[in-house]
């Protein structure tokens, strides 16, 4: 089964950061470490299909509302060893562990739906459902209190990954594993840093960026990014992690993808007042993600 269409950027936290004493279950899943990257797509999948097939609200909750034992077992676990040095703080202690949170996540992309989509879509949405608006918040309100910080540790994005995350890594640290085919497990195109270098480039770069566009456009989108940052330990890593776009993509594309090196290039270009070749740049990223838009709207 393939892999969603989804990128992920995510924050992994030192164990203890996640309760002192941790859960003994947790410390078993850490210990067992069954889901891996490429795994974690599929899974969310699969939660979120159980969840449609026996009408329950939300994925990864018990018929009575309660979270399931995956809220503490579902978790994704890194090696400090694997996070590039950092200038301004090196992440760890290890273990670093991500909890993937699929029944609070999916809570608050409930709650953002329900506000923002089209009264048609939304009464359509609530009667399938059988549950009433107030019902729903306050279901969703019990889900996101799950959360063991104040935010969750993934934002995801399907179809595109939003340039402003770029920002947040060395170019030259991509991490690619184009595997035997596009649907290989191993397909991987991804960055690491330190939480403690992440801020201090998202901090120097809104500042540009706000300089330059106001707080509006990718200003905003890097601002929402920094506050996420703040909610968590300052021995945390940032990955983040193409998922499964690599199935999108022909090896020769993935390995000619300078994205990364683009944006840095916008930023110097921004620095410098250099009109040109930000226009140019701007172009050559619309070019490249664009195929994935329309391929969005195809489906």
């Amino acid at each position: 089964m393939p892999r969603p269409f989804a990128a992920y950027l995510r924050v992994y936290e030192p164990l203890l950061a996640l309760g002192d004493p941790p859960d003994e279950r947790l410390l078993e899943a850490v210990e067992a470490a069954r889901l891996d990257r490429s795994a974690a797509g599929l899974r969310e999948q699969a939660l979120w299909l159980k969840s449609q097939h026996v009408g329950r609200l939300l994925p990864a909750e018990l018929a009575d509302g309660r979270a399931a034992p995956s809220l503490v077992t579902d978790v994704l676990v890194l090696d400090p060893e694997d996070v590039p040095e950092g200038e301004h703080g090196d992440a760890g202690p290890g273990p670093l562990i991500c909890p993937m949170e699929i029944r609070a996540r999916s809570a608050a992309a409930l709650v953002t739906f329900l506000g923002d989509a089209h009264p048609a879509l939304k009464n359509a949405v609530l009667d399938a459902g059988g549950a009433t608006l107030d019902t729903i918040r306050s279901r969703a309100k019990s889900a996101i209190g799950d959360l063991s910080a104040s935010a969750s540790h993934t934002l995801s994005t399907t179809w595109t990954v939003p340039l402003p995350w770029f920002v947040l890594f060395d170019p030259g640290m991509r991490r690619i594993k184009l595997g035997k085919g596009r649907h290989d497990p191993e397909r991987e195109v991804s960055w690491r840093v330190s939480i403690a270098d992440a801020r201090h480039r998202a901090r120097e770069v809104g500042d540009l960026l706000e300089a330059t566009f106001g707080d509006s456009g990718p200003g905003r989108v890097l601002l929402e990014t920094r506050r996420w940052l703040d909610s968590f330990h300052p021995g945390s890593a940032v990955e983040l992690d193409y998922g499964g776009l690599v199935q999108l993509f022909a090896d020769s594309i993935l390995q000619a993808d300078t994205t990364a090196e683009e944006v840095h290039d916008i930023l110097d270009a921004l620095r410098t007042g250099n009109v040109d070749e930000l226009a140019e740049l701007f172009a050559d990223l619309r070019d490249f993600w664009g195929d994935l838009a329309a391929r969005e709207r195809a489906n």
